[in-house]
């Protein structure tokens, strides 16, 4: 109630989102439903979480399991989900050690301590500064959202954290300061998500990481939505010929549940010790059940080989498609990670596409951003494209 007795209209959640008209209830593989019973094509997956579609069974069966048995310990007891888990990212990736967290920025986070720790602790450089680029994006924080190169991410969240320094990216002449800022380290998307999908050229990577080998440099990888087979292989990097110092996960590696890591070397991992970082919920059995078992599945169930296919098939539809309507100027990304560029408002086509029962995303002003699941089916790809077409049509009409 308010002051004068009258009830207030306000949500009791705080206004941090712009929310479509749209309350979801629930899901399965591809299809959310909402609280009417409407069914809708998710090419969202939760923005590249729920990489295995929506409740897949073998993660809600290890899930069931664990429920009964223990949901949450302290990290001061040794925990088996984790060390499995992390024992099976170290043997799929160039890492050796885990740090396990709770979301995508706490796992930024995390990387960003362990760099300036390193820096401090283990070389005893003196440098903490960390690099990172234009039109990233790395989380909320204040810590991650001063590494991210936007203003409008930073608005009015002022003093930003200092020990940040930022450069064009796939800018090969840029490159050269890093020689004279002799950073701590470097962070950086292989394919900037929220910047406007865009992906890094193999070329300016190989250069960022013989800089960063040369000058002793940590080269640390944002894996958030990129990892765990998003763009075709379990990581980006994988794709590049690099091995980054620190590689950092969440999203689709808890297939919605919230679980995030980071994984480093064992060089890197000597700037943590016991007192130097915890978390009161990373890593707890819950969340390692969700993230184990994900892994596990889409490693012995050849989930990449579908996602790859479908990639292409994909791709081969959205340049169909851009034959027909000029507005269409670029598809872009890696794997199932796609951005559709357009001379249009992109966040016009996402509300037509929600009018026509397909859930889809922006990057940008000019960007639609396009996250099928990595076991999306070609049927369900066709079934897209017509809806997409749809809201398309529905635009060019003024309706």
């Amino acid at each position: 109630m308010t002051a004068n007795n009258t009830v207030s209209q306000l949500s009791p959640v705080m206004p941090t989102y712009g929310r479509f008209p749209v309350t979801l209830e629930k899901g399965k593989g591809s299809y959310v439903w909402d609280d009417k019973g409407k069914k809708y094509l998710d090419f969202t997956s939760g923005i590249a979480t729920c990489n295995l579609g929506h409740v897949p069974d073998a993660i809600k069966e290890k899930l069931e399991e664990q429920l009964q048995n223990l949901w949450h310990c302290s990290n001061l007891y040794n925990i088996p989900n984790q060390e499995k888990l992390a024992a099976l990212l170290a043997a799929n990736s160039c890492g050796d050690q885990v740090f396990f967290c709770n979301s995508g920025a706490e796992a930024n986070e995390a990387a960003i301590k362990l760099a300036r720790r390193y820096a401090n602790k283990v070389k005893g450089s003196g440098s903490s500064t960390v690099v990172t680029f234009k039109q990233s994006f790395h989380g909320r924080t204040l810590a991650t959202l001063t590494a991210t190169g936007q203003e409008k991410i930073q608005n009015g969240f002022a003093p930003l954290m200092p020990g940040f320094s930022y450069l064009p990216y796939n800018d090969m002449e840029a490159l050269e300061e890093l020689g004279e800022l002799k950073p701590a380290a470097v962070l950086l998307e292989l394919v900037q998500g929220e910047g406007g999908v865009i992906p890094a050229f193999p070329e300016w990577v190989q250069k960022l990481d013989q800089i960063c080998k040369e000058n002793g440099i940590l080269l640390m990888v944002d894996e958030i939505q990129t990892g765990i087979g998003r763009t075709g292989t379990l990581f980006a990097y994988q794709q590049y010929n690099v091995e980054p110092d620190v590689i950092s996960v969440a999203k689709g590696l808890g297939s919605g549940f919230p679980i995030g890591a980071i994984i480093a070397k064992e060089e890197a991992a000597k700037g943590f010790e016991p007192g130097s970082h915890g978390s009161t919920f990373g890593g707890n059995p819950l969340a390692t059940a969700a993230g184990l078992a994900t892994v596990t599945h889409i490693l012995e169930n050849d989930i990449l080989t579908n996602a790859n296919k479908m990639a292409e098939y994909l791709d081969q539809q959205l340049e169909n498609l851009s034959t027909k309507y000029a507005f269409i100027k670029e598809t872009r990304g890696k794997g199932l990670l796609k951005g559709l560029v357009v001379d249009t408002d992109a966040s016009a086509i996402v509300k037509k596409a929600i009018e026509n029962q397909l859930l889809i995303l922006t990057a940008g002003p000019n960007v639609v951003r396009i996250l099928p699941p990595l076991t999306v089916t070609k049927d369900e790809i066709d079934e897209f494209i017509i809806k997409l077409e749809k809201a398309f049509q529905s635009l060019e009409k003024g309706e």
